[in-house]
């Protein structure tokens, strides 16, 4: 059996057991990693707190049977309950398992590392492989299929926002005229029609499709989509004294974490009063300064490091009902973007996590 724990090093984690674990200290303190993946972090938490109780979340199968069995081969499988969803099911997770109020909640965003390994999903340009890009191969929506199916407008926009892509336009163009009469099916077809549209003098470093792959990823699993919906369910679930801590890997992602975050970091009140309310009080304390990025020796040891941002609040009084309804994502847009999952144009349930 392959040694999981050598196939690559979690993202930051001494920085990550040191904001988790005193959130962790009394007995029966319940830690929350929504993005389980191989259990690289989740194994550390429980270890630096040994009367902590930890709930995995994955929507992938393959990587929730590994975890489970790292943790029982490190003697922690009685602390730990996988659970098979996607993480923006959280607060259906936490009923299921008869739980109110959690002490900790971990995200590490992005691919994990047996996704970014693999060869057979298409996640990655650098291998030819079917565009499938599911993260839960149990959902109909694939990479191949928004392929195939979207307009011209609608790839332009994928690629636009979620890949910041130049000249995402011009690929969305090229991809309807060519798949009229060549499907695209492979991450290798991909990689050669957007190197035959960037003009050379204005390619980023690297890989020019890399922001393509990422945008129709981000699509497929409505990652975006499914954090925003995910953090206002943290924050109704964590006991004063909690701790959210979040790893992002790309700049929608960690936008979206530091919008939320400092929407409790802040005095909601008009400016000049001369006594602020308690319900306009700051409910957030920020445990990190800004975003902890990894320094020069992780990333030489660990390139996949080279993008994190890790982020960090603690929970330091009651959220009032008035501020938690601020807190929610725009229902009416996700909602339109639910409807066109559902009708098989857009991707569907999302769990993220990268090198767990």
């Amino acid at each position: 059996m392959t040694d999981i724990t050598t196939i690559h090093q979690p993202v930051l984690l001494e920085q990550c057991v040191e904001l988790v674990a005193p959130a962790l200290a009394k007995p029966g303190s319940v830690a929350v990693d929504c993005t389980l993946g191989l259990a690289g972090h989740a194994t550390h938490f429980l270890k630096a707190a040994p009367q902590a109780w930890l709930i995995g979340i994955d929507r992938d199968t393959e990587a929730l049977g590994l975890a489970t069995e790292r943790m029982r081969r490190e003697g922690l499988a009685d602390r730990f309950t996988p659970v098979h969803a996607a993480f923006d099911e959280f607060s259906d997770v936490l009923a299921d398992q008869g739980v109110d109020a959690v002490q900790a909640v971990f995200m590490d965003l992005g691919l994990s590392s047996l996704q970014i390994d693999e060869t057979d999903r298409g996640f990655s340009y650098s291998h030819d492989a079917p565009l499938d890009m599911r993260m839960d191969v149990s959902q109909p929506l694939t990479a191949e299929r928004v392929l195939a199916t979207y307009d011209a407008e609608s790839l332009a926009r994928i690629f636009r926002d979620y890949g910041e892509e130049r000249f995402a336009r011009q690929i969305a163009r090229e991809i309807v005229a060519r798949r009229a009469h060549e499907p695209l099916a492979t991450s290798a077809q991909l990689n050669r029609l957007v190197d035959e549209v960037v003009p050379q003098a204005h390619r980023p470093a690297g890989n020019p499709a890399k922001r393509v792959f990422q945008a129709l990823r981000i699509e497929v699993n409505g990652e975006l989509d499914k954090l925003a919906r995910t953090l206002p369910q943290i924050a109704a679930h964590l006991a004063v004294g909690g701790r959210l801590v979040v790893e992002s890997y790309h700049s929608l992602e960690d936008k979206t974490v530091k919008s939320f975050m400092n929407q409790g970091l802040k005095v909601d009140a008009p400016a000049g009063l001369p006594m602020i309310p308690p319900e306009a009080q700051p409910f957030f304390r920020e445990l990190t300064r800004g975003a902890v990025k990894a320094d020069e020796v992780e990333i030489a040891s660990n390139p996949r490091s080279a993008s994190v941002r890790l982020r960090a609040v603690e929970l330091v009084r009651p959220i009032p009902e008035s501020r938690m309804k601020q807190l929610e994502p725009n229902n009416n847009a996700r909602r339109g973007a639910a409807e066109r999952r559902r009708g098989g144009r857009q991707g569907q349930q999302g769990r993220q996590g990268r090198n767990r």
